[in-house]
């Protein structure tokens, strides 16, 4: 392209970036360590091909954020004054709805079709399902739209059979797929008779059109001279899919790291990266390694942690560091995560006094639940955080929900509690809920039964909409089995009798009449009504279950349910839910997979223990190569200082429960850490 201003790309870059960068026509796959400059790699790649003569509407930059194509397109533009809307870049979704537009006849559909979000797609779903068989929806034992419709959009995205991941996602529900494959066929139909696309069909109608009509296709091979792809390792089958009809005669150059594949959960298929050479023949590897984040001691552990892994020819991987060396990486292994949490704290304060901004300092975690005795201690202490993946814990909808039940029992005049409890039932709203809890209340002041046991009267039942009735009345022996267990405790002081087995039934554990600690409390609730309402409702309900058993851990703390959830106000009114400003020096606390892309100056990594990091149901899966590309997500976060902590117990319901040492330190050399051993002291 000419008039374009110098770049001295020899200059610029280092010899791995460069040789990326100038990498000859065909298909090529930079695999880009952590920290190495991979965006700098695509800009200036960019830029390299409109100096070759390439045209900026030849180029197709797919990424995974509207936010990285703006970004890199900006760059470029600096670089070489080309306007970034000459450019074909974005998100997959975004190109795929640009695509769409222009070949709607071939997907049934006008140009002028409505994109539906993710809300309006499941209430479209719930109409098809009242009109195919209106009597689905009143069996309470069976999922939701959002659970069905997460189903089904998984099953597009990795390109498998409906069947097979309806079988696989909802073995709880009774029968078998059949019906559940009639709604979605419907639903296909309702979208294209009324004109609309949901999220999904922006690329599984794109791939429609490649592989349906052969004049489209032929264009686009032509029109995309060059194809980039970026985080290629987060790609699904159907993206893959697409990028393979697209490049089969053109050049593609994918970059990504094979050792960040950290989001298989939401369809990223690790095989698509290591499997691209064999699908692209004649494919050039690149390898970038040069890492300008960490010190080499950071990287030399991070190294450690990747030579454990399955060997795959051709994907070998060691950063190599640019920077002066600095401290070792420190574990810290201590007796329970309570004592994980006192001497994180105390770190934390020490290196504040140190010198160290808070604001540089990030704790980083596996799951949610796992930094809830953090979260205490800290505040506690008074040292300011922000939580920065999503909601503080105790603001999860399904933790508020179990905590409403646990208020209510302990306070029968709690009507706050009361109206959030009733309003889960179908076809249950405020208004509805107040004329429940009003005849509940006529009949506890006139027999003085008490407001728990005055709902399972037949008075209160007759206000219940028809199709809530059952799970009115689950929900209302959970609440009384609760109250009965609170009651038993407060009348025999003393120990108390075991919790029942994970997931009894209410009515047997109603007939169960022991006296209850607050974890045990909390366990009844989970394991009665609520327990098999989330299943219905929530697709991702296994992960909101592993939170709902860090809940019982924290209740474990307590005696009294009155001290478990006036703790859970303080701990939501003192901590910050806001985002921190850029100018204020706040602690960060985040999951791994939220950190990904980040790197803060010191990293506090917590449960690095079978069980936590591994998860335990991640161990009984068989996705431990994901916990280890996890681990080294977290570890490679580090620029300046590493902190692991690994505890030998953690505190549940049922006291303290074993975990075993970390497999992946297990197999670690000692020599690239500094083992400090706090398990047998005192904080």
């Amino acid at each position: 392209m000419e008039g374009l201003p110098p770049v001295d790309f020899r200059a610029e870059l280092n010899d791995e970036q460069y040789a990326a960068v100038t990498s000859p026509r065909g298909p090529a796959l930079v695999l880009a360590g952590a920290g190495s400059g991979k965006t700098r790699t695509l800009t200036y790649r960019v830029a390299w091909l409109l100096h070759q003569g390439a045209r900026p509407w030849d180029i197709l930059l797919l990424t995974f954020t509207n936010k990285s194509a703006k970004e890199m397109l900006e760059r470029v533009e600096d670089l070489t004054g080309v306007p970034r809307g000459q450019f074909w870049g974005g998100t997959f979704h975004s190109i795929g709805q640009r695509i769409l537009r222009r070949n709607a006849a071939v997907a049934s559909r006008s140009p002028d079709f409505t994109i539906l979000d993710q809300k309006e797609s499941e209430q479209l779903f719930s109409e098809i399902v009242k009109q195919v068989d209106g009597a689905f929806i009143k069996d309470k034992t069976n999922p939701k739209a959002a659970v069905i419709l997460d189903a089904y959009s998984h099953a597009r995205n990795t390109l498998r059979p409906l069947q097979d991941v309806l079988t696989e996602r909802l073995d709880w529900m009774k029968g078998g797929p059949e019906k559940l494959m009639q709604f979605c066929t419907t639903y296909e139909a309702a979208k294209k008779e009324r004109n609309l696309c949901d999220f999904d069909d922006l690329l599984s109608l794109w791939l429609y059109i490649l592989e349906n009509d052969p004049a489209a296709l032929a264009h686009y091979r032509q029109r995309f001279r060059h194809i980039l792809v970026d985080e290629f390792q987060d790609t699904n089958r159907l993206q893959s899919r697409i990028i393979d009809l697209l490049a089969s005669e053109h050049q593609i150059m994918a970059v990504g790291d094979d050792a960040q594949c950290i989001y298989t959960w939401r369809g990223a298929d690790w095989e698509n990266i290591v499997a691209f050479p064999n699908r692209h023949p004649g494919t050039l590897i690149h390898t970038i390694d040069t890492n300008y984040r960490s010190t080499p001691e950071i990287l030399a552990f991070a190294n450690e942690i990747l030579s454990h892994r399955p060997k795959i020819e051709g994907f070998d991987r060691r950063l190599k560091a640019v920077r002066q060396r600095g401290p070792q990486p420190t574990v810290f292994t201590v007796g329970d995560t309570s004592q994980q949490a006192k001497l994180v704290g105390r770190k934390i304060l020490q290196l504040h006094q140190d010198g160290h901004a808070l604001a540089d300092i990030h704790v980083l975690y596996r799951a949610h639940y796992q930094s809830l005795e953090l979260q205490m201690e800290l505040n506690a202490l008074g040292v300011p955080f922000v939580i920065t993946s999503g909601h503080k814990f105790f603001d999860l909808i399904h933790v508020k929900d179990i905590l409403a039940q646990l208020r209510f029992v302990h306070n029968p005049l709690d009507q706050v509690a009361l109206s959030r409890i009733l309003c889960l039932l179908p076809k249950v709203g405020p208004v509805a809920a107040d004329k429940i809890s009003k005849a509940a209340r006529e009949i506890e002041q006139a027999e003085g039964r008490g407001m728990v046991r005055a709902l399972r009267a037949d008075a209160v039942l007759k206000r219940v909409p028809e199709s809530a009735k059952d799970d009115f009345k689950d929900l209302t022996i959970t609440l009384e089995d609760m109250l009965e267990g609170l009651e038993a405790a407060k009348a025999k002081p003393g120990p108390t009798a075991p919790a029942p087995d994970l997931f009894v039934a209410a009515s047997d554990a109603h007939s169960i009449k022991v006296a209850r600690t607050p974890a045990e409390t909390v366990r009844v609730c989970i394991e009665g009504w609520y327990g098999g309402f989330i299943k219905t409702i929530f697709p991702d309900w296994r992960d909101r279950e592993q939170d709902l058993q860090g809940l019982i851990g924290f209740a474990s703390k307590f005696e009294d349910v009155g001290d478990l959830v006036a703790q859970v106000a303080l701990l939501n009114g003192e901590s910050s839910d806001k985002k921190a400003e850029p100018e204020e020096d706040m602690l960060r606390l985040t999951t791994i997979h939220q950190s990904k892309g980040l790197e803060f100056p010191i990293v506090f990594l917590l449960g690095v223990a079978d069980g936590l990091l591994p998860l335990s149901r991640a161990i009984d899966e068989g996705d431990v190569e994901e916990e280890r590309r996890l681990f080294y997500v977290a570890c490679t976060r580090a620029e300046n200082l590493l902190f692991l902590f690994a505890p030998r117990f953690a505190v549940s319901g049922e006291g303290y429960r074993p975990l075993d040492p970390c497999r992946f330190l297990e197999e670690m050399s000692p020599d690239c850490y500094e083992l400090a051993d706090y398990a047998h002291r005192r904080l």
